[in-house]
């Protein structure tokens, strides 16, 4: 790949990656849609997968929606960072670095949402988030794979 191509695909990865995290800013912190109002209490949970299970359990009472906007929402909203990172940072294209990285971002968010009062700090989210983004760094080595195939085809 020339040098003026592989400068262009990375500038656009930086964007992209600027646009994603205003947006995962907003909507972690900001949107009254996603219920973080700020009620002033600290709501957490720090037992691994209660809270997935939760979900899956009683997803008939808790309906369809929240169901997916918190389990697949979150598995979503970190697949951008695991794709994002790699295009950017050489250093990360390996999946331990990708996810581990992942993991940090997670728990900064859940550690920043108790702190300030925003939504609740749970451990089911770390894991999905990074599950996410460890699906994202795959969708990377995928799109990588395809395209070194165009380019020597």
């Amino acid at each position: 790949m020339n040098h003026s191509l592989r400068k262009g695909i990375k500038l656009l990865g930086a964007c992209l990656f600027l646009l994603y995290m205003t947006a995962l800013v907003y909507f972690l912190f900001l949107s009254e849609d996603f219920g973080h109002g700020g009620t002033g209490e600290y709501s957490y949970n720090i037992i691994p997968f209660r809270e997935i299970l939760r979900y899956i359990r009683y997803r008939e009472v808790l309906g369809t929606r929240a169901v997916l906007m918190n389990l697949i929402g979150n598995v979503l909203g970190f697949l951008p960072f695991g794709a994002l990172v790699p295009l950017m940072a050489r250093g990360a294209r390996r999946a331990w670095r990708t996810t581990l990285l992942s993991f940090e971002v997670s728990a900064l968010v859940e550690l920043s949402q108790l702190i300030f009062q925003v939504g609740c700090f749970d451990v089911d989210d770390m894991i999905l988030n990074t599950l996410g983004g460890l699906l994202g760094y795959l969708l990377f080595r995928v799109l990588s794979f395809c395209y070194v195939k165009l380019e020597t085809a």
